[in-house]
């Protein structure tokens, strides 16, 4: 019988609960996995709780990072109808963490990512005094300029795990496996930029994988802090004022990018 990892509303969910909470986790690892990505097998959720394999972790290893690599390219290549789509046949609410996640869908990246994945979260961020008048501006400056269209390019929408920081990234004997996924269709660099942004082992092994498999657009290594705004802004919004002086950092220097 395989051992059970079982989460709650009470110890997982946003406060209050939502009936979707568990949904659409659900949700986002069967997309996830119907790609070929690895990720935590499902054995039974309900409106309350979620259960999920338990994974017996190890310590992480430079072959297991490559093909975790190649398997995140394979992932996002699978693609999303636009950005900001949801899993597919998933119409419920979407999270990130606790938060509420927007799933309005979007032919410009830029557009979207300012619109849905930035500024939703300033206005927590300031009332919590985790976000500086000042840093505020300059993520609205930034967010003008994205939504503009400086940074978009031609790749499509991909399919993405949407909240890969390091713990969400467990490194089994099997290799890794991802958990806790905000999936949506987005741009491939926001996965990578999140496992910068909270170092995750192995990244540049993950990175050769990665392009081994399908190289990123050249000058993407310029592009990360812009790709960071998102996730520091939802951890600007409820997890400290640090995060947000780190906002102001990524959106000003987002912007210096943008002007040349």
């Amino acid at each position: 019988m395989s051992r059970v990892f079982r989460k709650t509303l009470r110890s997982s969910g946003p406060p209050g609960g939502h009936r979707d909470f568990f949904a659409a986790e659900v949700a986002g690892l069967r997309w996830l996995a119907d790609s070929g990505a690895p990720v935590a097998k499902v054995l039974a959720v309900s409106e309350d709780a979620i259960e999920l394999e338990y994974l017996d972790t190890t310590r992480p290893d430079r072959e297991a990072a490559r093909a975790f690599g190649a398997a995140l390219a394979g992932m996002h290549d699978a693609g999303a109808p636009r950005f900001g789509s949801p899993p597919a046949g998933f119409d419920g609410r979407l999270f990130i963490g606790r938060r509420p996640l927007s799933s309005v869908e979007y032919d410009s990246w830029g557009e979207f990512y300012a619109s849905e994945r930035v500024e939703p979260y300033l206005r927590p961020a300031r009332e919590a005094g985790n976000l500086t008048a000042e840093d505020e501006d300059a993520v609205r400056a930034a967010c003008e300029l994205v939504a503009s269209g400086v940074f978009d390019d031609d790749e499509p929408a991909a399919r993405i795990h949407g909240d890969l920081w390091n713990g969400n990234v467990l490194w089994t004997s099997q290799g890794v496996v991802m958990i806790d996924p905000a999936a949506h269709g987005g741009h491939r660099e926001t996965d990578l930029a999140m496992l910068a942004l909270f170092g995750c082992s192995l990244l540049d092994e993950i990175i050769d994988g990665y392009q081994e498999t399908h190289p990123l657009v050249p000058g993407w290594q310029d592009r990360v802090e812009v790709h960071q705004l998102h996730p520091l802004a939802v951890h600007a919004a409820g997890h400290g004022p640090g995060y947000g002086t780190a906002l102001g950092r990524a959106a000003r220097a987002s912007s210096a990018l943008a002007r040349g």
